[in-house]
């Protein structure tokens, strides 16, 4: 790649330009989707700059003093992140419900400014790295409701499945937004100098087979027997294979980033202390595995296919194992070996 010519090139494929192309694919389109991805993003550009760029200069680092509908002590840039989003997307007028992390009831958006749109959302996963400077991030999952009807839970209760896009924003040593439609996976990175997201990652297809494993390892003796069996392969395989190398981050965005680029699996196993997992279904299982798929891997919760889950909370927490196809069939192998015996 010629860097210097990189710098000067005109043709740059921004986000905005890209949701736009997008649109002319559907001649009967309205463009109230390409605004909601629009305040998505700017959502995203805000919590970059203010929330995590700034964070140490501005003192909004450590505890709020208040705990999350999760019962998670509620870091200061949680709650602006919060705020910043639920404003940039009551304020596009094309949303109805919000359902966020941080808020034990969905937000139902005021009927002047409803839209067909439901948007749910964690403002910042992997807060609890914030003090140390660990990649953090948001992610986020769009329905959309049905017609002619006054919004409800129910429209938000849907299995993953029915998404019409996701997508997480990585802030780290650069701010990576990656996004899918359902027509593939895209990825752009944030160019301060412009203030755009520009295209750098087109068609991100995940390898069909990865070197990587990723979880958390302190939770082992809690795991059920496919669990345990899987990682035992993982470090010691019996075919004459090489071990995979463990890659832990604890912070799902950056955990997920890798395994998307780089290949392999990312596991979040319910175990004896929690049967259900922690990862939420809304706004943090379905949306990974969302991209997931539409990138040539898999999702599973040890049970079913991710995106087939049916949740009746919005606050729903299950089991997750996703990454490269192959891996995650493997996982799958193991329970279906188990239900049999």
């Amino acid at each position: 790649m010629d860097h210097a010519a990189d710098t000067y090139r005109t043709d740059l494929m921004t986000i905005t330009r890209f949701v736009l192309n997008e649109q002319t694919k559907y001649p009967e389109s309205r463009g109230d989707f390409s605004i909601l991805l629009s305040h998505i993003v700017l959502g995203c550009s805000l919590s970059s700059v203010l929330c995590v760029n700034k964070a140490g200069l501005a003192k909004l680092l450590g505890l709020a003093g208040e705990t999350n509908v999760q019962g998670e002590d509620q870091k200061k840039l949680d709650v602006l992140s919060n705020e910043v989003f639920i404003k940039a997307l009551v304020s596009s007028g094309r949303t109805s419900i919000l359902v966020s992390e941080e808020d034990e009831e969905a937000t139902f958006v005021e009927p002047a400014n409803r839209g067909k749109y439901c948007v749910v959302f964690d403002p910042l996963d992997g807060s609890s790295n914030i003090d140390c400077g660990v990649s953090i991030g948001t992610i986020f999952g769009i329905y959309m409701i049905k017609d002619g009807q006054e919004p409800t839970l129910d429209d938000v209760l849907q299995p993953g499945k029915n998404m019409l896009a996701a997508g997480y924003c990585m802030y780290g040593s650069s701010c990576t937004l990656v996004l899918s439609t359902g027509s593939g996976v895209n990825g752009f990175t944030l160019d301060p100098s412009l203030g755009e997201f520009i295209l750098t990652h087109p068609d991100i297809k995940i390898p069909k087979k990865g070197k990587i494993y990723s979880v958390n390892e302190g939770n082992a003796k809690n795991w059920d027997g496919p669990t345990s069996k899987y990682v035992q392969s993982c470090k010691y395989p019996t075919d004459g294979s090489s071990p995979k190398s463990l890659r832990y981050i604890g912070s799902m965005v950056a955990d997920v980033h890798r395994t998307l680029l780089y290949g392999g699996i990312f596991l979040y196993p319910g175990d004896k202390k929690s049967p259900n997992g922690k990862l939420r279904v809304l706004y943090e299982v379905f949306p990974m595995s969302f991209l997931m798929e539409q990138a040539g891997g898999q999702a599973f919760t040890g049970k079913q296919r991710a995106l087939d889950l049916v949740p009746e909370k919005i606050h729903e927490r299950a089991p997750i194992f996703l990454g490269s196809y192959d891996d995650v069939e493997e996982i799958k192998n193991l329970y279906a070996a188990e239900e049999k015996n």
